[in-house]
């Protein structure tokens, strides 16, 4: 049996660790715009430069776990000072530590649609079963995954 923080150390063992790329906050009337120049489609917005930072740090997290999970090539971070910028745009290296985010979005909850007879239905309600509980239990003892107790 292999516990649930060992199953995790292994995962992360070829992972890198610490991204850190450049971001371009783009200032305008409405608002902060937050694009990452090396990834396409990483793009957040915001009120004030405290959320844009906020923001920038959990889309380009999110962005990179994506990548992660997909398979996909994560390319080098071009230095900021080859970024091209305009006069209302100023660049800022954003610092993501996947270990966290690989975590939260790891165990993350999801919703799973089952079919099980009606009256195992009735049966478990009369009872006062946990549907999603018991499932995690099954699951857990299925592959051989000891619970992980957080102190």
């Amino acid at each position: 049996m292999v516990s649930k923080i060992e199953y995790i150390e292994e995962l992360e063992k070829n992972e890198k660790k610490i991204y850190i790329f450049p971001a371009i906050f783009i200032f305008d009337e409405d608002g902060i715009t937050i694009e990452f120049p090396d990834l396409p489609g990483c793009i957040s917005c915001a009120d004030t430069l405290d959320e844009a930072v906020k923001n920038a740090k959990e889309v380009l997290g999110l962005y990179l776990w994506s990548m992660e999970k997909d398979n996909e090539q994560i390319p080098e971070p071009t230095p900021v000072n080859n970024l091209k910028l305009e006069q209302n745009q100023i660049p800022m290296l954003i610092e993501v530590w996947m270990p966290l985010v690989r975590h939260e979005m790891d165990n993350k909850a999801v919703k799973k649609t089952l079919t099980i007879p009606q009256w195992l239905n009735m049966l478990a309600e009369k009872h006062n079963i946990n549907f999603s509980q018991v499932l995690q239990e099954a699951l857990k003892d299925k592959l051989g995954i000891k619970d992980y107790k957080h102190n």
